[in-house]
């Protein structure tokens, strides 16, 4: 559709469940957590393996193609945008979009069997960690939520720990 002129680059929109969706309007808070998140992982990614990419999409499926803020992918040579059994991490950061991504996007995820999925809450200062997709349950099995003085470590990527301090800026005051 971009090819066609039917979309432009500055269109904010996703493809979900075949219909293409616009994508809420994001802020200063959510812009800076994102920020900081790249800068975080990119660290952790460097010599590992991994890339860190940024509000690009995921082929789910032929009707799924959604945008995560964060997702950490496989370094492989691509000739096409990441499938599932590519993205090891996928993290939506949600100031006003809470209920979208955990009522649609977090059982897309969960189908298609990414491994674990983080919901960094802004308004609530809490990170959501989903991991263990079960059986065509569009759901996760494994579940926590940590707040302010609390570790993040993923139960899928072995090395990556990030305190919720550092994801929600709350050590440099900027949250």
């Amino acid at each position: 559709m971009l090819e066609a002129g039917v979309l432009t680059e500055d269109d904010r929109v996703e493809l979900i469940g075949g219909e293409i969706l616009d994508m809420t309007p994001i802020g200063w808070r959510h812009v800076q957590c994102i920020n900081r998140l790249n800068m975080l992982l990119a660290s952790f990614a460097s010599g590992r393996g991994y890339t860190v990419s940024v509000q690009n999409p995921v082929r789910l499926g032929p009707r799924d193609e959604p945008q995560p803020d964060i997702s950490l992918i496989r370094d492989l040579p691509r000739t096409s945008l990441p499938a599932p059994e590519d993205v090891v991490l996928v993290i939506e950061v949600a100031e006003t979009s809470l209920a979208y991504d955990k009522n649609v996007k977090l059982p897309l995820y969960a189908t298609a069997r990414i491994p674990e999925v983080w919901i960094v809450d802004l308004r609530r200062r809490k990170v959501e960690v989903h991991a263990d997709p079960g059986e065509e349950t569009g759901d996760y099995r494994v579940f926590r939520s940590l707040g302010v003085g609390e570790q993040i470590c993923s139960e899928t990527v072995e090395g990556l720990a990030l305190s919720v301090d550092e994801v929600l800026g709350e050590a440099r005051g900027d949250s």
